[in-house]
């Protein structure tokens, strides 16, 4: 193994996976921090997805640890640590927390953290974090029911999280090519946040990072990694993908997500003709909606063009009321609660197809189906391949962050494998 990966949540670990396969790695995904004696087989790139983005800090960092350890055990010359292009995270953590944790165990004092994924208009000028046009502050992330983020400046909002001094590498230090770059990290302290606003801007500070031990970012900065390892002799020219076939079977669309992107989706999905039941985390709780209830109305649909979809999607005035009546995190645990006990439900009726939108949700659905390795597939959308779980009675999953897709991402990921 070249290089081991830690994801915060599970999308971000396919999204990085996809990049890694991409770019030539032979990559093997896990669910969960590995077993001791787990079987890497050939792979040259291991991503773990945890699901540690808005647990408590210490006990991210302990997950993170643990897998960390596993993958320095077994031979990761660099490791890598994956969050959100948005950078979800609170002033308690937990990014600050587990790159500090990270570097400790490492023996190391430095690092970057680099978010930026142009392909997905996440751009990072002058240490702020844009979406699209505007600051990420401005953006629909500052109504994010768990990790709101209300300061676009990523010095700032590392700082608040890590005693480690936090520098701003800036663009133009970045446009002057990959010597001068490593120079100037060289020079840094503690964690450097890394500008960048194109995808050569990325294999810049990629091309700069090949002597860094831990490197911290979005899955887009992972892209210069492969070529370091290949310029070292490590690493083989880039190999043919492997052939991908979708299992037979019927399929079924999940939307745990409360992002303005998955929100779209949701509505794209309905003036298509999907049929599509929306999903009360109060009504659950008092009764009034059952997993049986959710269950007959997905059989009423499978004859249906499309499969049915089941969401929780609501603005944001819907998610305070929830959360004002259910607490915080419990509303949003509800939802994930059912929508995996319907996915499970499904698959011992014969469902091998699931499409499902949000980190946390796709976090509880693929545990409640009993996935343990993943291997990657195509591309629906940028960061979201479809993955065929490992073993017998392999599943086929399209496992998407909410704020990742194209409106027509449900449909379009049928259509790929109908």
């Amino acid at each position: 193994m070249l290089l081991g990966a830690i994801a915060d949540d599970l999308t971000g670990a396919t999204d990085l996976a996809l990049t890694l396969s991409r770019n030539g790695m032979k990559t093997l995904q896990v669910v969960g921090v590995p077993a001791p004696d787990a079987d890497f087989g050939n792979a040259d790139a291991v991503v773990v997805a945890l699901k540690s983005r808005t647990i408590p800090a210490a006990e991210a960092v302990a997950q993170s640890l643990a897998a960390a350890r596993i993958l320095v055990e077994r031979g990761a010359a660099q490791l890598y640590f994956k969050y959100c292009s948005t950078f979800d995270s609170t002033d308690r953590g937990n990014i600050g927390p587990v790159i500090d944790a990270l570097l400790d165990l490492l023996g190391e004092s430095r690092s970057v953290a680099c978010p930026a994924f142009p392909e997905n208009a996440r751009t990072l000028y002058k240490g702020h974090l844009f979406v699209g046009d505007v600051p990420l502050s401005e953006s629909p992330m500052k109504d994010h029911p768990l990790t709101p983020m209300r300061d676009s400046n990523l010095v700032r909002v590392l700082g608040r999280q890590t005693a480690r001094p936090v520098g701003l590498v800036p663009l133009e230090t970045v446009h002057q090519g990959v010597g001068p770059l490593r120079e100037a990290l060289a020079a840094q302290g503690g964690i450097a946040v890394v500008d960048a606003i194109t995808d050569e801007d990325l294999r810049v500070i990629g091309a700069a990072l090949a002597d860094m031990r831990l490197v911290t970012g979005g899955s887009a900065l992972a892209r210069g990694l492969p070529q370091n390892f290949r310029a070292s002799g490590r690493l083989p020219a880039v190999q043919a993908e492997a052939a991908f076939a979708a299992p037979e079977g019927a399929g079924i669309f999940l939307a745990g997500s409360c992002s303005a992107a998955t929100r779209r989706q949701v509505a794209d999905a309905q003036a298509r003709g999907v049929a599509a039941l929306k999903v009360d985390p109060l009504a659950i709780v008092e009764g009034r909606q059952t997993a049986a209830q959710a269950l007959d109305f997905i059989a009423a649909h499978a004859g249906d063009a499309y499969p049915p979809l089941l969401y929780s999607s609501a603005d944001p005035d819907e998610v305070r009321a929830a959360q004002e009546r259910l607490g915080q995190g419990e509303a949003g645990e509800i939802v994930e609660r059912f929508l995996a006990a319907i996915a499970q439900a499904l698959r011992q009726r014969g469902y091998r197809r699931f499409i499902v939108a949000g980190g946390e949700t796709s976090g509880a659905v693929v545990q409640a189906l009993g996935a343990t390795t993943v291997a990657i597939g195509p591309e629906i959308d940028p960061g979201v391949p479809w993955v065929l779980t490992q073993g017998p009675d392999a599943l086929c999953l399209a496992l998407k962050s909410g704020n990742f897709g194209s409106d027509d991402f449900f449909t379009k990921a049928w259509g790929q494998i109908r």
